[in-house]
């Protein structure tokens, strides 16, 4: 099965996103309010789903990781509100994105287009995006086939885990 990749550098970024990047009342954060947001991943309602894939055991097991230093989370604020973000985990040089969340809208394509300056930053090569969406296929997503996603795959497991937190 092909997955849905996007390469960080690679991003769309609209002329409405370049502006609300410069709105000074919105600050983004990384590993601040990892609990909340995924939390907040697992009570968004979403069309065509009911309840919710993240419960209990599965919330627990991110946030060791997340204490671990494996698990991230980009949270979207304004005036101390969370309004938007996603989480997932970094896994040699890829950023495996598990869930996002928008209560305001972009927020969630706010979140992401700051992990990926991020990801840019700590050098690594893809985000797996798993899900197949018009959104993220919109802001760059592609199909990666799937024997050079494993291919890919096969290298990462070199690479070391890169455990610490992002909120420097």
């Amino acid at each position: 099965t092909p997955r849905l990749i996007l390469y960080p550098e690679s991003i769309k970024v609209s002329k409405s996103m370049k502006r609300m990047l410069r709105e000074t009342s919105i600050n983004v954060s990384f590993d601040q309010h990892f609990l909340e947001v995924i939390n907040k991943c697992s009570q968004i309602k979403r069309k065509s789903q009911f309840g919710t894939w993240i419960h209990e055991n599965l919330k627990a097991t991110f946030i060791k990781l997340h204490q671990l230093g494996i698990a991230h989370s980009v949270e979207v604020m304004k005036e101390g509100r969370l309004i938007g973000g996603l989480y997932g985990l970094a896994i040699g040089q890829m950023f495996c994105g598990e869930s996002m969340f928008s209560e305001e809208p972009n927020m969630s394509k706010l979140a992401l287009i700051k992990l990926c300056e991020k990801l840019v930053e700590l050098d690594f090569k893809l985000i797996d995006c798993q899900q197949v969406t018009e959104h993220l296929l919109s802001m760059g997503g592609e199909i990666m086939e799937e024997d050079l996603f494993f291919e890919f795959l096969e290298k990462n497991k070199l690479k070391s885990l890169p455990i610490n937190s992002w909120n420097k």
